[in-house]
């Protein structure tokens, strides 16, 4: 198994609500376990258009599934949950992103591991900071 860290966020419709529904279909996918969620903070967007403001969050999971099918898989929850891709860094019923997975140093070009702006993003920093070990 191996452990890997997602970051979540939300700022269309019940953020709250697309955040948790998010972790509930994380935890749902084949050989996959949830091992710890932190809370989530209300945080200002960062780039994109003018839009409103979001509920983040992290959480760390334990899976089999390979890096690349980690990414198809949280991709899909998005598009299950409604996510539409408009314009970059636009808003969004959810955001999934792989933070860390293992200590594998992934740069692929749909997967780059660990995630290249986790230092420029408190909004990432802060939950991920209440779950690491």
């Amino acid at each position: 198994m191996t452990v890997a860290y997602l970051g979540l966020g939300s700022n269309l419709g019940n953020r709250q609500e697309n955040i948790k529904k998010a972790i509930t279909l994380v935890g749902s996918l084949k050989n996959t376990t949830v091992l710890k969620v932190s809370s989530l903070i209300e945080t200002e967007p960062a780039g994109g258009p003018p839009q409103g403001k979001f509920i983040n969050g992290a959480m760390k999971i334990e899976t089999l599934l390979p890096a690349a099918e980690l990414l198809k898989a949280v991709k899909y929850i998005e598009e299950t949950l409604g996510r539409v891709k408009t314009i970059k860094n636009g808003p969004r019923v959810i955001d999934i992103d792989i933070l860390f997975y293992g200590d594998e140093v992934i740069n692929k070009k749909h997967l780059t591991v660990p995630h290249p702006r986790i230092h420029e993003r408190p909004f990432v920093q802060v939950p991920l900071s209440e779950i690491r070990d």
